[in-house]
């Protein structure tokens, strides 16, 4: 089993220090004791020592909600919202491109690109959502040692937070992307200065967003620091809110999630919701960091 490096790496990188560092939680939402650090100056969030397994991601276990067994699931209004968002942000490092989704899931966003791309493949552990791509003829890996080729460009959509080892794992995604400023990574994670987890401090908010897959909760300078480190160059990170005003709402009234799915959400505009976005990227309190950074 692969051994959770997630301190070392924030160490060596120097985006926590031990001096700095407090106990953030003794539990998360699924695991009781774990205890969560937090750096009280770089504002990182990370598990230490603590890892499920790559038996946990190829069964699916440890996903909320059960799924039938060798189904793909239909697309849930998240994953609709995100694809789109994905597309239209990225397109012009999917048109005519070679590219891979690395931990694509069931695969909704890789679905959308594949047509768009000169070529397209993912990677993914869970073993019945790989074969249910293969059959839907979206080549789909179990690891990058299968892939054919280089890349132009390597998304990773909500995956770096989940990786034991992500120095090597970013080192490897550089090895097969296209070399010399002509390959692209994409790194999409949750921030560890979200609104409701900083500045609004909701307690029911931190129980519910601590899980035990999720290793480290970056921060801008964090995630710049680990792509840096793998030898990736021209870092930028910008902020990105997946989850509006009517969500926020939700958690500081009721303490649960799901206000966007809610009759709250009509009165939430696609202006309102832009300025809202603008406004927590302004402070730096987003609930997503994107980063793009080349070879």
């Amino acid at each position: 089993m692969p051994s959770n490096r997630i301190r070392d790496t924030l160490l060596r990188t120097g985006a926590i220090r031990e001096d700095r560092l407090e106990v953030l939680a003794t539990r998360t939402r699924d695991v009781d004791p774990l205890t969560v650090h937090r750096d009280r100056v770089s504002g990182v969030i990370f598990i230490d020592g603590h890892y499920a397994g790559d038996a946990e991601y190829r069964s699916g276990a440890y996903r909320d909600r059960a799924e039938p067994t060798g189904a793909t699931p239909p697309p849930s209004l998240e994953d609709i919202a995100d694809t789109e968002r994905r597309l239209a942000d990225h397109r012009a490092f999917i048109t005519g491109r070679d590219i891979c989704d690395f931990g694509c899931g069931a695969g909704s966003f890789l679905k959308e690109a594949a047509p768009l791309a000169g070529s397209a493949c993912g990677i993914e552990l869970q073993d019945d959502r790989r074969v249910a791509l293969n059959a839907s003829r979206i080549a789909c890996h179990e690891s990058l040692d299968d892939a054919p080729g280089s890349f132009d460009t390597v998304f990773l959509f909500h995956v770096l937070e989940h990786l034991p080892d992500p120095a090597t794992t970013l080192a490897e995604i550089r090895d097969c992307l296209k070399p010399d400023g002509k390959g692209r990574i994409v790194v999409e994670v949750p921030h560890a200065r979200d609104m409701l987890i900083e500045p609004l401090g909701s307690r029911a908010f931190l129980a519910f967003t601590l899980w035990s897959q999720h290793l480290v909760l970056h921060t801008r300078e964090s995630l710049r620091l680990f792509l840096a480190d793998a030898g990736f160059r021209d870092i930028q990170i910008a902020g990105v809110q997946r989850y509006g005003l009517a969500n926020h709402l939700t958690w500081l009234s009721r303490g649960e999630p799901g206000g966007h799915r809610t009759t709250l959400a009509a009165f939430e505009t696609p202006a309102l919701g832009e300025a809202y976005a603008d406004a927590l990227a302004r402070i730096d309190a987003t609930d997503t960091l994107v980063a793009i950074a080349s070879t």
